[in-house]
C-alpha cells in the first residue's frame, strides 16, 4: 500500500512535534534537577535571609563558606536556634546583636587573604 503525500506529510509533522516534546521534556528535567540541588545547598537561611550583615565582599566559595558556617553555630541564648536562623527570625533575642557580630566574624574569617 503507497502512501499518499497528504499522509507522508501528517507523518513528518507528528515525528517533529514528538521531537519537539522530546526536547522539552529533557530542557524542565534539567531545570528541575539544577532547582533541586540548588534549594538542596545545605543554606537554609541565605543572605537575604539575614540582610544585617554583608556578604557582598566575598566571592562564591568564600560566601557559601560563611553561610554554612553561620548555619551550623548555634544561638548561645539557650533557644535551640541556629545562629543564621536567630538573627533572621528571632528579633527578640536578648543576644542578637552578639549574634549578629559572630556571623560578621565569620564573614571576615570567610576572606581568603
Amino acid at each position: 500500500m503507497k502512501k499518499t503525500k497528504k499522509q507522508e506529510k501528517r507523518r513528518r509533522s507528528t515525528a517533529g512535534y514528538f521531537k519537539a516534546v522530546k526536547w522539552i521534556a529533557a530542557l524542565g528535567a534539567a531545570a528541575l534537577i539544577v532547582y533541586v540541588g540548588s534549594q538542596m545547598s545545605g543554606v537554609a537561611y541565605n543572605e537575604d535571609a539575614i540582610k544585617v550583615v554583608d556578604f557582598s565582599g566575598l566571592q562564591p566559595a568564600e560566601k557559601r563558606s560563611a553561610l554554612q558556617a553561620a548555619n551550623n553555630a548555634r544561638c548561645t541564648c539557650g533557644c535551640g536556634l541556629g545562629l543564621a536562623q536567630c538573627v533572621a527570625t528571632d528579633s527578640t533575642c536578648p543576644i542578637r546583636d552578639s549574634n549578629i557580630d559572630r556571623i560578621k566574624t565569620i564573614v571576615r574569617d570567610a576572606k581568603q587573604p
